[in-house]
């Protein structure tokens, strides 16, 4: 495939897909939003997280046994696994029809949508959509999560948190650390923000449950989100 201004690679958080339980409201104005774009001429690479499908697994297996992290990890993966086939599906026959499980080997799909999982442990999914981007070319990789910005702080805990508009990849690093977990809940996976940094990506991160917010944000106007560059 070539390289396009008009290929989105999205990361959509797992907290949009599975808050509790899987969101098919959501899912269903999701659909409705990417096919309405493709119709536009855009195509889509969409990379799924666990979200709370994710946590409850690894929180189960924590209480049965003693699981190593990597092991935490491969929960997760399936998990995003699952999640993603649930999205490829809810498309038919706009989305190639295997998800991609390693974001190191190009797929020269024809379709409109290509939809990823995880793929190993000690990597999240925010570290597979940064390798899509770059192996496909693209500059921007936009983070849905259900967040309207990133914060100086968790703005839950701390009164004194600040919104962030626009931030450089050296001092978002230091809200974040370097240290990746598995079920890790941050803003942009560490790791993932370090492969960024070096590619020179922009990352936006925007809340996924305002889809009129994102879909000013495909079409290049005025939205609600934090940069990353």
């Amino acid at each position: 495939m070539e390289k396009t201004s008009k290929l989105f690679i999205i990361s959509l958080g797992g907290s949009l897909i599975n808050p509790g339980e899987v969101n098919a409201a959501f899912l269903k104005n999701f659909r409705t939003l990417i096919n309405s774009q493709t119709k536009k001429g855009s195509r889509f690479i969409l990379i799924t997280g666990g979200g709370a499908l994710c946590r409850h697994y690894q929180q189960a297996l924590k209480q049965v046994a003693k699981p190593s992290p990597s092991s935490l990890d491969w929960l997760g993966i399936f998990s995003t696994r699952l999640n993603a086939q649930l999205v490829r599906l809810s498309f038919g026959k706009l989305a190639h029809p295997v998800i991609v499980e390693d974001p190191n080997k190009k797929v020269n799909f024809r379709e409109k949508i290509l939809v990823a999982g995880g793929w190993m442990p000690g990597r999240s999914t925010d570290d597979d959509a940064v390798r899509l981007a770059k192996i496909y070319g693209a500059k921007t990789v936009i983070n849905l999560s259900n967040i309207d910005f990133v914060y100086t702080k968790d703005p839950k805990k701390f009164k004194d948190a600040v919104k962030i508009e626009k931030i450089s990849w050296k001092n978002f690093r230091k809200i974040v650390g370097n240290k990746w977990d598995p079920g890790k809940n941050a803003p942009f996976d560490p790791t993932a923000a370090k492969l960024a940094q070096s590619l020179n990506l922009k990352v936006i991160i925007a809340n996924g449950k305002n889809l009129e917010n994102l879909q000013n944000l495909l079409e290049g106007k005025n939205f609600k989100g934090t940069i990353i560059q």
